[in-house]
């Protein structure tokens, strides 16, 4: 649901949007703006959005009725009132929005970071670097938002337009030196980030995702493409040299660049020098300078994250050894890769990740930590992403030992129809066991693991699952936690262990 934002002073629509056509009026000068007529005010300017489902141009005569005195409009309507015309009433509203909180992103470094994976990771890790530099940090992202003083969890992945607006302007009010903004596809295909002036781009890698909303892998890229385009004049970007993919992007890019990579010659680079279920030490090295870099997430993903991170750092002034120690500040990110530690013989990660890359990317590093079995419960959401689910199947099937298939948050589908859809991709699905009861799952996997298995458990792992219409909470966390510990009491409980305990 879209909110009312509102300014004390006022904006001029002539001055915000020069490539608009003003009827009915000189200009318009509003104090606050709305796209939803429901909440229409009194001296609302309301702008009429072209949704998947709804046209705002349909419902001009209900804003009209609660109080709006002009609207932003794409094609003409049949209302005496002043009327601003625009191309996109998408990239429109950004722009008032912003105007309206008085462009605060102008006033900080602001830093959008993108990419198929690794989003959430790195504008944690960069938070960290910048914030161990003794700058204060403003950060918007699927795991919550800050203003550099108070945290609140994210209510979408996806805010919605004035309440980013109104979070970078907290931010600013609050002396934020720096904003980190996590933006995904659709936010960027959608225009909502319309109106940011940002300092830094960061793409951390394009892989094939969101098809079912973009209809095309190209569409996909131009989409994250569009962070380049909000790029300052001055700003610079931070690319992946060793995704294939990104040089699409990185030939249309005018600013000045800066690569990382971990398998060819880039300007920020990184070699693994030890890796275990617990941890990883890798080499750090820009320039002339190198460190060693230990960090308590593993694999080479978390490896490009930090070089990501690193990279920005770097550019912002941030010398090596401070940069390496806010790497080693974050020891987990929730829900990636995220270690479950109880004291038992065996691994446990949690991650919630659902895109093929991802889960091949864990696995592979699990597999390098692990001399027994790798053991994967997974358990996908239904009503999207549905072309992901046989390739879900098939990582899995080549890269575990032992796959265990569950529910996930199936929605309407049900949860036999999603697992039956990732069972397409298994090349010899009877090497699947199914189970339907996500809890159970879990618990059927940490009974078979034994010392040197690592267990990974992947999919709609918090407290989100809806099944027949209902919302249940299922953590998968919680989940093998209490099974870990239960399962240490029960062992010291037995009586030949007690026995041995007394000798």
């Amino acid at each position: 649901m879209q909110k009312t934002i509102d300014c004390v002073g006022g904006i001029s629509l002539r001055e915000v949007l020069p490539s608009g056509q003003i009827f009915g009026a000189a200009d318009i000068r509003i104090t606050s703006c709305c796209c939803d007529s429901r909440r229409c005010k009194e001296g609302d300017l309301f702008v009429a959005l072209l949704g998947q489902e709804e046209d705002g141009h349909d419902y001009v005569q209900q804003a009209i009725d609660r109080g709006a005195v002009a609207v932003l409009i794409e094609r003409p309507v049949p209302f005496n009132i002043p009327a601003c015309t625009v191309e996109d009433t998408r990239e429109a509203f950004g722009k008032v929005c912003q105007a309206l909180t008085g462009n605060p992103s102008q006033q900080m470094h602001t830093i959008g970071i993108t990419g198929t994976s690794g989003k959430t990771t790195t504008s944690v890790l960069l938070t960290s670097i910048l914030e161990m530099a003794g700058h204060r940090v403003g950060m918007m992202g699927s795991l919550g938002y800050s203003d550099g003083l108070d945290t609140l969890p994210a209510k979408s992945s996806i805010p919605v337009v004035p309440e980013m607006a109104s979070w970078l302007a907290r931010m600013r009010a609050n002396d934020c030196s720096h904003a980190v903004m996590e933006l995904s596809s659709i936010g960027l295909a959608t225009r909502k980030t319309a109106g940011i002036e940002f300092d830094a781009a960061c793409i951390t890698n394009v892989r094939r995702n969101r098809i079912d909303f973009h209809n095309s892998v190209l569409n996909y890229r131009r989409a994250k493409g569009n962070l380049l385009r909000q790029l300052r004049p001055h700003g610079f970007a931070v690319f992946n040299v060793d995704d294939p993919a990104s040089k699409f992007l990185l030939s249309q890019v005018e600013n000045p660049v800066l690569t990382i990579g971990m398998k060819g010659p880039a300007e920020v680079t990184a070699q693994v020098v030890e890796r275990y279920p617990s941890e990883q030490t890798f080499l750090l090295t820009a320039g002339n300078e190198t460190a060693p870099v230990r960090t308590r997430m593993i694999g080479d993903h978390h490896v490009y994250n930090c070089l990501a991170a690193a990279a920005i750092g770097l550019v912002y002034g941030i010398e090596l050894a401070g940069i390496v120690r806010g790497l080693e500040a974050i020891e987990c990110v929730p829900g990636r890769l995220e270690r479950i530690e109880c004291g038992q013989s065996f691994s446990v990660f949690v991650d919630s990740s659902l895109k093929p890359d991802s889960l091949v990317a864990g696995l592979r590093a699990l597999r390098e930590v692990t001399s027994g079995r790798l053991i994967c419960v997974l358990g996908t959401g239904g009503d999207k992403n549905v072309d992901h689910r046989p390739l879900l199947g098939r990582a899995i099937e080549r890269f575990a030992d032992v796959g265990v298939l569950t529910a996930g948050s199936p929605g309407a589908e049900g949860p036999l129809a999603v697992i039956h859809d990732i069972l397409d991709g298994y090349d010899r699905p009877s090497r699947a066991l199914v189970k339907p009861d996500r809890a159970q799952a879990v618990v059927w996997a940490l009974e078979q693991a034994r010392a040197g298995d690592t267990v990974l458990i992947v999919g709609d792992n918090f407290p989100c699952q809806q099944l027949a219409g209902k919302h249940t909470t299922s953590d998968d966390r919680q989940i093998a936690r209490h099974w870990l510990y239960e399962s240490a009491k029960s062992h010291l409980n037995n009586p030949w262990t007690m026995a041995i305990a007394r000798g």
